[in-house]
């Protein structure tokens, strides 16, 4: 393909995935209100309800329930539009692909959007109720909480989107891997670094700063890294070559 071929084919991914999120928005949208936003808010009213706290969120302006509903439904659009989008990628990338491992399209999308559920959920369930438990029931005792849905939205947001995307650093490091950006060895090499990295995006997207809160969110990160080298060895065009000339001699045999 040349160079403006290329570039229409990425523009027709990128219309599909704005046609697909659209779509996912409207539907989420619509059930935000009464659906959606009750199971987010969960969380924060179990601890409320266990440090016997009024468990109700406040808003500031009259628009803000409004905003809310909006990025709600545009959070669990992205999330119900993933297989689209996930998909539009491996179209993009599939033409620069050997035959026999286009057939790889299936896995990549159950992967893909595992990983990605599989980050968000392990948020939700895991991160972000230990978060609030220890803001609110440790440093938050002495005080009258008056959280805004406005604040607690965009914390959840941040939590549960940013390990969602976390998750799929096996996806980018085998796409990495795939064109010959890295190999397993320079992974391997430079594991430490990146624990040390993953412990600061950990300290980052964290909202408390100690360090249990901290090793639970980055823990999943390191072993993703390390299931990583693994994918980038079977993905890298030297091990696609040697297979690919195992097949031919096979093949002349």
């Amino acid at each position: 393909m040349s160079l403006l071929q290329h570039l229409d084919e990425l523009r027709k991914r990128i219309i599909y995935s704005l046609a697909a999120t659209g779509v996912c928005f409207l539907a989420c949208w619509y059930f935000a209100q009464d659906h959606i936003y009750p199971w987010i808010q969960k969380p924060i009213i179990e601890v409320f309800k266990k440090y016997n706290i009024d468990p109700h969120l406040t808003y500031l302006n009259p628009t803000d329930p409004f905003n809310l509903y909006m990025k709600v439904g545009l959070m669990a659009g992205i999330f119900l539009a993933s297989p689209v989008l996930l998909y539009q990628v491996w179209a993009f990338i599939s033409p620069g692909l050997y035959r026999n491992e286009k057939r790889f399209v299936l896995p990549f999308l159950f992967l893909s959007v595992g990983l990605f559920l599989a980050g968000g959920y392990f948020g939700y369930r895991v991160v972000f109720p230990v978060a609030m438990d220890f803001l609110i029931g440790t440093y938050g005792a002495n005080f009258r909480a008056n959280i805004t849905i406005t604040e607690y939205t965009k914390l959840f947001l941040t939590i549960i989107l940013g390990l969602a995307i976390i998750f799929e650093l096996p996806i980018v490091l085998g796409f990495a891997g795939m064109m010959g950006v890295v190999n397993a060895k320079f992974l391997f090499k430079h594991i430490r670094g990146a624990i040390l990295v993953f412990f600061i995006i950990a300290a980052i997207l964290t909202p408390t700063t100690d360090i249990m809160n901290m090793t639970i969110y980055a823990a999943p990160m390191i072993l993703l890294y390390v299931g990583s080298i693994g994918i980038v060895w079977m993905v890298h065009p030297r091990q696609r070559r040697k297979r690919a000339e195992k097949r031919k001699n096979q093949d002349l045999q």
